[in-house]
């Protein structure tokens, strides 16, 4: 408990931070390559309440094609080349309603990239749990390969920890193989242990990934929040030898951002951990900010 406390001090956390944003700084000749990785771990979103199919199609074929065209700019062989062109986004996230139309677009662009769909009563988690769990099996019925699931933070203010777990294993157990994401929403957790015990329970429960937030709160994906999940995530696979990912979402709106979260989990987390089976970006308009920076 006193290595936990020390760990997750809320002025150690701060100077750890202070400190990456101070010294990030690449060298120029690498921060197209970093730029690159950033935009093939995005999870290219829309979850406004005015979604309709033609603007989820376009979202696809962004997610597809997220970036110009550069290989005519650079020196590049073939085989560069074609890889820059089939660079594309890491998977697209929509609401349960919306999946069909996601699907039915990414098969006729010819494209692997997997729809995510939110899921269990997003983004309150103040639904009976007979109905989240149902959620999850339309979404998955409809086409989705990625269940992004939230968590109820009653459950977290009152200290109840196995409760918690109960209704996250509940949840994977619907999910089956589909892979599936626990959001936190850190930004109403209340402290900084809580973030920590939450993913805890999280990851205990079989969360393939770990969440900061859905977007909606309103103190969403900070570094802070990100260090204390990087160290539980650290602490869980060195107790049980089992990866879990992480996915900051909400707030990361310019390539500074991307680089920081990068950086933050190559540190902390290592290079097993850069890539997009391990970490994803939740964010709508970054993407426009890193292809200008490209």
């Amino acid at each position: 408990r006193d290595w936990l406390k020390c760990c997750i001090s809320k002025e150690n956390v701060d100077r750890r931070i202070e400190r990456l944003s101070d010294t990030f700084n690449l060298p120029y000749d690498y921060e197209l390559a970093w730029l690159l990785k950033a935009v093939t771990c995005i999870d290219l979103t829309t979850l406004a309440g005015d979604d309709t199919a033609t603007n989820v199609n376009r979202l696809c074929i962004k997610a597809t094609h997220p970036i110009k065209d550069i290989s005519f700019s650079l020196s590049c062989n073939e085989e560069e080349r074609k890889m820059l062109q089939n660079i594309h986004c890491a998977a697209v996230c929509v609401y349960p309603s919306r999946v069909r139309d996601a699907v039915r677009q990414l098969k006729l662009l010819n494209s692997e990239i997997p729809v995510a769909s939110v899921a269990t009563g997003f983004p309150s988690g103040q639904y009976p749990l007979v109905t989240r769990l149902a959620e999850i099996t339309h979404c998955i019925d409809e086409g989705a390969r990625e269940i992004d699931v939230v968590i109820d933070r009653s459950l977290i203010f009152a200290g109840k920890w196995e409760e918690l777990y109960e209704e996250i294993n509940q949840m994977k157990k619907t999910c089956g193989e589909v892979h599936m994401k626990t959001i936190l929403a850190v930004g109403e957790c209340g402290s900084l242990e809580n973030v920590y015990k939450a993913s805890m329970a999280a990851m205990m429960a079989g969360s393939d990934f770990i969440k900061t937030s859905t977007g909606k709160e309103t103190v969403n994906a900070t570094l802070q929040y990100g260090l204390v999940m990087c160290r539980a995530i650290r602490e869980f696979h060195r107790k049980t030898g089992i990866k879990v990912g992480l996915k900051p979402a909400g707030g990361l709106k310019t390539s500074r951002d991307a680089l920081l979260w990068l950086a933050l989990v190559k540190q902390e987390l290592g290079n097993d951990w850069l890539t997009p089976s391990m970490f994803r970006i939740g964010a709508s308009s970054l993407l426009k900010n890193l292809d200008e920076r490209i």
